[in-house]
């Protein structure tokens, strides 16, 4: 395993993207951070921790559960579809690959009439199989296919790993 970033290049890239999300929208009083569950939620609370820090904008965390491996099977979020509708929401995950997650993610999300809808992720592979793009990227990287990033959020200890 070779390590890519390190737990200072991750608060980096955190904060950098925070920064962006803010300037993107800097006329809203309110956004969504929907981060998937496992690393893309622990990344939106990295996220909303910054924003709060540094703008006026009232930060809601939401909890976007899915079956990685079998998005198909259907996507739950732990807020109330009413509570995005007409909002800005920030579909969060750690590591963008195929954009299957991602894009059943959108899916899931454009159920609902929006204001408008963005992606943020830590690492960008570039080896999309679905049209689906990150918004906001703290690193874009190209691997081989039989390469595999990794992020682990270990408590004081962030790094992201190549395998």
């Amino acid at each position: 395993m070779t390590p890519i970033l390190n737990h200072q290049d991750i608060q980096h890239k955190i904060r950098r993207i925070a920064f962006q999300i803010y300037e993107a929208n800097l006329n809203e009083t309110q956004i969504i951070l929907a981060g998937i569950q496992g690393n893309g939620y622990i990344f939106a609370e990295n996220l909303k921790k910054i924003l709060s820090e540094i703008s006026p904008i009232e930060v809601i965390l939401c909890k976007v559960k899915m079956n990685k491996k079998n998005p198909l099977e259907g996507i739950t979020t732990s807020i109330e579809s009413e509570q995005y509708k007409d909002k800005v929401v920030v579909l969060v995950d750690d590591v963008l690959n195929s954009g299957l997650t991602l894009i059943y993610g959108v899916k899931h999300f454009l159920e609902v009439p929006l204001k408008k809808l963005t992606t943020a992720v830590l690492v960008n592979r570039n080896h999309k199989n679905f049209p689906i793009k990150a918004d906001f990227k703290g690193i874009s990287l190209s691997t081989s296919l039989q390469e595999h990033v990794s992020v682990e959020f270990n408590e004081g200890n962030y790094v992201a790993y190549l395998e």
